[in-house]
């Protein structure tokens, strides 16, 4: 239902994060981009044909469409254009400009950028790409104001810009000790031709001051003394506060509801029905209630009787679908995804043949912020306030359902408390924006957790019937896979639920074979924190520990072995599997969590790896089960390659977070869904992570000399094998389905 729509979705926030070409600016337009008269240096680039960044002329604020901005008194403010939900994009952004600027770190003041796509080209979060995409464009934009500052300064001591240097938000002559901060040099660098990109000089790895080190959050402090930074926070003039009732299964509309009991409530301004636009990530049919605050409208929703016509309603059912999906398994699937070699025959002459069947559950994004948005329609024209991952989607959906014209949507771009993929559809944004139109006044709709639980874009279940073989060497020679997974309009699976022919092992043996079989499923479904890896990953990592084991080989041993040497798999394109950085993150991630030392009975490690955007991960997780079968996962080690890293502090942070996401998940999170609809309802059916379970999450990187990659999501596939292998190497008990609440384990 409606996959189409969020297939496109998925699409955009891939084009929205390809990186752009920075151009030289001509003079003439330079000078019109940038505030000359008391307004210091405005660095003014462009994103490609039309696309010229500018600011206003002589103001002494920063123009809210240029990105760096150096003022007489030598503050440094540097906008980061993407959304900051969480991954640390607000700091790290500003770092990379900051260094390649020669910048005091304590001279910048970071702010989110304002959502204006002809100004700063596409802005979204989401893939793990802002990095990638955006880390040489940064560079040169700072590296192109250090450039006009050496030049300017070079021109107030009539010396050679050859012979200055920079340090410290200064540019020096070392032959003579003159210096000038850039404060001082702002206003006549602003009066400089904009140097051809192509001719900058951009700093070697090994002259990197700030990149690498730990910075703190930019917004640090404002989070930790409550400052109103997310979209939960804001307050404008005359604001009423919204609620938003849906059919509890996806695809009902509102027959009749007692609106004029509902308008009778304390507190109650307007009740009234919504039709929708039948885009299930835009606006779904609903009842609105209006209030003076959001305790009265949540009091009124609890006393709100809705009719619902569920004629064309999901009617999905998780507990049918395993059935169906447990006989799917014991065949090949009815739709070859890629084969290769002769994996039939390979298996008749194998020295041993092994077959597990795996699955795992439907989650919700589980956010800490619930969806809301704050929109106030007037004059044929709207202001929203809105915590999205995709503010310029937004934009366009809003002026869709308004029949308003996108140069009368304005888009505030608040904090994102919690995202993970959740807030790549707008349809909180769209709510919003309708009923204050339908209001006639500015609302803040504040969605409940039930809200949230029942009507997220949930991470697609799947399962997996696989089977491999080895020889009698023990090597792995033949590996297959029939995906057993969701379509909702039976001709491409769900988001999230695709596998292709180039999932690990298949691109590095001679015999494979990966099928499909599609269920239908009229659930909406989204990206989940590394879409479709964090699924497949359980289940293919937790096979190879099993084949391993079946061919009486040490698992880091028989990982390797199947890395074989060191090349890409598609050679010239630096985003996929490279075997030697796999080999090299699995054997650091053994080495320093000890891998082969004796543990106490009930104690294991377990091992696994996994690829995904981009990036090259190995965990290995130390756990322990009692004789109650209560599972503590006491240490999990991580090792990545993902370039050089931008602010240590974050990275780390990525990677921890990554680790206890996925083993809240790996331990007790999953949705039943029957008759469509979901029955877990808030934290107390669906048990996050406590902090007393959380384990120590020790942290290596690789610095290999590649370009760097996104590590918001790729930390999260390896942990739920890794911890499942240190079961087995415990117990040996083999898991084989998720949460492990579901296979008799507690936490």
């Amino acid at each position: 239902m409606n996959d189409q729509y969020l297939q496109d979705i998925i699409r955009d926030v891939e084009a929205e994060l390809e990186t752009h070409t920075m151009k030289a600016i001509p003079r003439r337009s330079f000078i019109k981009l940038t505030g000359l008269a008391g307004g210091g240096l405005v660095l003014a680039f462009q994103l490609g044909e039309g696309n010229a960044l500018a600011a206003q002329a002589g103001s002494s604020t920063f123009a809210p469409n240029a990105f760096v901005r150096i003022s007489p008194d030598g503050s440094i403010l540097i906008y980061s254009k993407n959304p900051e939900i969480g991954q640390g994009i607000k700091t790290a952004f500003p770092m990379i400009v900051a260094e390649e600027l020669d910048a005091d770190w304590s001279d910048v003041v970071a702010e989110q950028s304002p959502i204006n796509q002809a100004v700063f080209g596409r802005q979204a979060a989401g893939g793990s790409r802002s990095i990638p995409s955006s880390f040489d464009e940064l560079r040169r934009a700072g590296a192109t104001a250090r450039s006009m500052l050496v030049a300017a300064a070079a021109q107030e001591w009539g010396v050679s810009a050859s012979d200055c240097t920079t340090e410290m938000s200064a540019v020096v002559h070392p032959h003579d000790g003159q210096k000038l901060g850039y404060g001082e040099l702002a206003n006549k660098a602003a009066g400089l031709p904009v140097p051809d990109g192509s001719t900058l000089s951009l700093k070697e790895r090994k002259d990197w001051k700030l990149l690498g080190t730990r910075v703190t959050g930019v917004d640090n402090h404002a989070l930790v003394t409550g400052q109103p930074l997310f979209g939960i926070d804001q307050k404008i003039p005359g604001m009423l506060y919204a609620t938003y009732d849906k059919c509890p299964a996806t695809g009902g509309s509102v027959r009749q509801a007692n609106l004029d009991e509902i308008r009778s409530l304390p507190g109650v301004k307007d009740a009234f029905v919504l039709e929708g636009n039948g885009q299930v990530a835009e606006l779904m049919p609903g009842v609105a209630i209006v209030a003076t605050s959001t305790w009265a409208a949540f009091t009124a929703k609890r006393q709100l009787r809705v009719t619902w016509d569920e004629s064309g309603a999901s009617k999905d059912s998780w507990s049918g679908s395993v059935e169906r999906a447990r006989e799917l398994g014991k065949q090949q699937g009815s739709e070859m995804i890629g084969s290769k070699g002769d994996v039939d025959e390979t298996y008749s002459n194998a020295a041993s043949t092994l077959e597990g069947f795996y699955s795992y559950p439907f989650l919700s994004h589980a956010t800490l912020e619930p969806q809301n948005t704050t929109a106030w329609y007037h004059d044929n024209r709207i202001e929203i306030w809105a915590p999205t991952q995709t503010p310029q989607r937004g934009i366009s959906s809003v002026a869709k359902i308004l029949g308003i014209a996108e140069d009368q949507v304005t888009l505030h771009q608040t904090r994102v408390g919690g995202g993970f993929g959740r807030r790549l559809m707008n349809d909180s944004v769209c709510e919003a924006a309708a009923i204050s139109k339908q209001a006639g006044a500015p609302v803040k709709l504040q969605w409940t957790r039930e809200d949230d639980m029942a009507h997220d874009f949930y991470r697609v279940g799947g399962f997996h019937g696989l089977k491999g073989a080895v020889d009698e060497a023990g090597k792995l020679v033949a590996f297959e896979d029939h995906f057993v997974t969701f379509s909702s309009d039976g001709e491409k699976p769900v988001s999230g639920g695709n596998i292709t022919d180039g999932e690990f092992p298949a691109p590095l043996l001679e015999n494979y074979r990966i099928t499909q079989t599609m269920l239908p499923l009229g659930t909406p479904c989204g990206p989940w924190r590394a879409p479709r890896s964090n699924g497949i990953a359980f289940a293919v990592q937790s096979f190879i520990h099993e084949l391993a084991d079946a061919a009486g080989r040490d698992h880091l041993e028989f990982l390797l072995e199947i890395m074989g040497r060191p090349r890409w798999l598609d050679p010239g394109n630096t985003r996929t599997l490279n075997t030697g950085r796999a080999a090299d993150v699995i054997k650091l991630a053994a080495e320093k969590a000890g891998w082969g030392k004796r543990l106490p009975g009930g104690r294991g490690l377990g091992l696994s790896f996994y690829f995904s955007h981009a990036g090259h991960f190995a965990e290995v997780a130390e756990v322990s089960v009692d004789d109650n079968r209560k599972v503590t996962v006491h240490q999990v080690t991580v090792a990545a390659d993902v370039g050089p890293i931008v602010n240590m502090s974050g990275a780390e942070n990525q990677c921890q977070g990554a680790v206890i996401d996925g083993l809240s998940t790996t331990l007790g999170l999953g949705l039943a869904i029957e008759n469509g609809r979901v029955q877990e309802s808030n934290f107390d059916q669906y048990p996050l992570l406590r902090i007393g379970n959380a384990p120590k999450v020790d942290v290596h990187f690789i610095q290999s000399e590649f370009a760097p990659t996104g590590l918001g999501e790729p930390a999260l596939p390896p942990i739920a094998a890794a911890v499942c292998n240190a079961i087995f190497a415990a117990t040996g008990y083999r898991v084989r389905e998720l949460p492990l609440l579901k296979e008799g384990f507690s936490v």
